[in-house]
């Protein structure tokens, strides 16, 4: 599961340093940096990056793009709950990806519409015992991120949704973070993470006129994850209220070791 991470990206900044449009609207916003965000839940407006043709020019080169999307897959199919809203349904925030080819609400996204959703880390939680009651137990989050402080972009799917009795309404963009199986030591962890995307994998993956290659949605190899690590951080983040860099400071003790979480 990926159901919560964190972000620091300046979506004008990040347009500038992978020379992408930024279809943000963000230069409207205060500093443009609006996404910065140390506990993004599902429902949340996040970056994605994108690669489209200009509207009507399908022969051109397709361009990076910078998008805001709801976080939480919306099937084209969905039916409407009033004009111009989209029937509530399962909140689709990740999507497996062995599974995604053939899952009704991924499958054309996993064809033509697929992204990069770049985060600074995720978070996921392990019982542990609790050391201020004896006998009892806790559910400790740990913030998993590259240690070198690098941004990190996951695979996601992305969809367009329509009122069709409304032609001339804006269409509602959303997307869903893949997941695979852990590798490596973040399998002592959560047996779930989130599907990385190297740089060198991005023109297939965002290629918007043909499917990708079935082995970007296999399990990464571990070199693929050997810089990230995983350390604990406060409860704070336990509560969506709580939104600040504070939530990503390590707790005394620091990061731990596969074998030190095995050993709780």
């Amino acid at each position: 599961m990926c159901g919560r991470y964190a972000t620091t990206t300046n979506p004008g900044k990040l347009a500038v340093e992978l020379d992408a449009l930024d279809e943000t609207g963000s230069e409207n916003d205060s500093g443009g940096n609006n996404f910065t965000n140390y506990n993004v839940a599902p429902t949340t407006q996040v970056l994605t990056v994108v690669e489209r043709h200009d509207h009507g020019h399908p022969d051109d080169d397709p361009k990076l793009r910078i998008r805001r999307m709801r976080w939480g897959l919306i099937p084209l199919w969905t039916k409407v709950a009033e004009p111009g809203v989209p029937a509530k349904g399962k909140p689709l925030f990740n999507a497996r990806a062995d599974k995604a080819a053939t899952t009704p609400s991924f499958r054309d996204a996993v064809k033509y519409r697929r992204c990069l959703v770049p985060m600074d880390g995720w978070y996921e939680w392990l019982v542990e015992p609790d050391a201020s009651k004896k006998g009892k137990v806790a559910k400790q989050p740990y913030f998993m991120a590259n240690a070198d402080g690098s941004r990190l972009y996951m695979a996601g799917l992305w969809s367009v949704w329509r009122d069709k009795s409304l032609p001339d309404s804006d269409p509602l963009l959303s997307c869903t973070i893949l997941t695979t199986d852990a590798i490596g030591d973040l399998t002592s962890i959560h047996d779930r993470m989130p599907l990385p995307m190297p740089r060198e994998h991005w023109d297939a993956w965002l290629d918007p006129d043909h499917p990708a290659p079935a082995e970007l949605l296999e399990t990464p190899t571990p070199d693929r994850i050997s810089g990230i690590v995983a350390r604990p951080v406060s409860q704070l983040v336990n509560s969506v209220r709580n939104n600040g860099p504070e939530l990503l400071e390590p707790l005394e003790g620091g990061t731990k070791t596969a074998e030190q979480i095995r050993l709780l």
